[in-house]
């Protein structure tokens, strides 16, 4: 490319260049970055110009070719992981060691070295799939999206409960694929080393009802089509999404070294393992007073004892559960954990608003008692920590709806007589 300048040389006037990207002139595009004449054949070649806003550009793309090729170079070790997650996750301390441990063992895997023992040459290492069961809202999602977060590789999120066999209404278990290869700005190198998390996974369970009544479409079939993605495989991708057909282009993706998680609740996971160990749920007692906590202890201390039969009861197939080896149950969130979960994590709610507010020129405070009474609200709700956030917002919003025109640099506290209405934050109005 070769920069061109026009008029305005003569009587003092500085030349006007082009950007050689954009084209834009030094009027629109402000001062250029220039380069140096090129004489190549005995030819003299015009200057190169570029304006600050392609230069940006550059430096944007530059810096992401670098942070793909080192995103492995030095592996953390499962300690370093956790500590990672303690900063974003409260509480399921044991999980998070299981997935840290998992997630080390695939990518030295993935990343393989040299091995100077003759007898463990031709050893090959399976993979560390990860299936986690735990109620919602307890950090399953957020698990995996730290743990690709620390690892700078794409991460993906995928519905189970969306997927159909071929030939149905719903998308083919390769979108899965696609979602990772758009997340990796279609580098397929990156994306083949990225992390899929598939949600809802005890939804595809096959269902006695249904086996000779119609086609199970996004229940066994799913659980087959995934099979072959889980262990390894040559996917056909396509790259606009939506239903496969002949004349359309196909992305090539090799799924061998794609770690997959997968999640679900299993609700009636724990009866399956009390029926197998003869136990009685307390649930279903009627011997004195039983408490939430009681029954939510029970029901984490049961579903912590699940086994691959205990899910092939469930519904999963026995072949997919074998794809997936590492298993690691999480338990339902406590008030005190939610509490922690407001104040805590780098990212925490708490924090989120202070930052608002100061955008506005004033600061944030909430007393303990407050993100009691907040955890205590979303306990209520059962949908662990997303309660949070929509606590949280239905609070704010006549809070933030106000704040701009009050004066700034006053200090707000949200007190517990505010979390439930019998206090505001602001002075009355004049």
């Amino acid at each position: 490319m070769t920069a061109t300048s026009a008029g305005g040389t003569g009587g003092g006037t500085p030349p006007i260049h082009h950007c050689d990207f954009c084209g834009r002139p030094t009027t629109e595009a402000g001062p250029m970055v220039e380069g140096k004449a090129l004489v190549a054949n005995g030819l003299r070649h015009n200057v190169a110009h570029v304006c600050a806003q392609c230069a940006a550009a550059c430096d944007k793309i530059f810096e992401q070719h670098e942070k793909k090729n080192a995103k492995l170079e030095k592996l953390p070790t499962p300690r370093e992981l956790v500590a990672h997650l303690d900063d974003y996750i409260i509480g399921q301390d044991k999980v998070k060691r299981t997935l840290a441990v998992a997630v080390v063992n695939h990518y030295k895997r993935v990343l393989g070295g040299e091995i100077d023992d003759p007898t463990l040459e031709d050893v090959e290492v399976s993979k560390s799939n990860v299936l986690l069961i735990g109620p919602t809202g307890c950090g399953k999602t957020a698990l995996a999206q730290s743990l690709a977060r620390r690892l700078h590789v794409p991460f993906a999120i995928g519905d189970a409960t969306t997927l159909t066999e071929a030939g149905y209404v719903g998308e083919d278990v390769e979108n899965l694929i696609l979602k990772l290869v758009m997340a990796a700005d279609y580098d397929i190198a990156a994306a083949e080393r990225g992390i899929i998390y598939i949600d809802e996974i005890d939804k595809i369970g096959k269902t006695s009802q249904n086996v000779s009544i119609t086609r199970d479409v996004s229940g066994e079939g799913v659980q087959q089509a995934l099979l072959k993605l889980l262990e390894g495989t040559s996917a056909n991708v396509p790259p606009q999404g939506g239903r496969k057909h002949p004349e359309q282009q196909y992305l090539r993706v090799d799924t061998t070294d794609i770690l997959f998680i997968c999640g679900g609740t299993f609700v009636g996971l724990d009866e399956i393992v009390a029926k197998r160990l003869g136990r009685k749920m307390i649930g279903f007692r009627n011997e004195g007073h039983v408490t939430t906590k009681e029954i939510e202890h029970e029901r984490d201390e049961l579903v912590a004892l699940a086994t691959p039969e205990d899910l092939e009861r469930f519904g999963m197939i026995p072949e997919l559960i074998g794809r997936l080896p590492v298993m690691a149950t999480l338990s339902q969130l406590s008030e005190a954990d939610l509490a922690r979960i407001l104040t805590d994590p780098k990212d925490a709610l708490t924090k989120q608003y202070r930052v608002l507010f100061h955008y506005d020129g004033a600061k944030l405070e909430f007393t303990d008692g407050a993100i009691r009474e907040i955890a205590k609200r979303a306990k209520a709700r059962g949908t662990g920590a997303r309660a949070l956030r929509s606590v949280m917002e239905g609070l704010m919003l006549d809070i933030m709806f106000d704040l701009p025109e009050r004066e700034p640099g006053k200090t707000y506290t949200i007190t517990e007589g505010v979390v439930r209405g019998e206090e505001t934050v602001f002075a009355p109005t004049a």
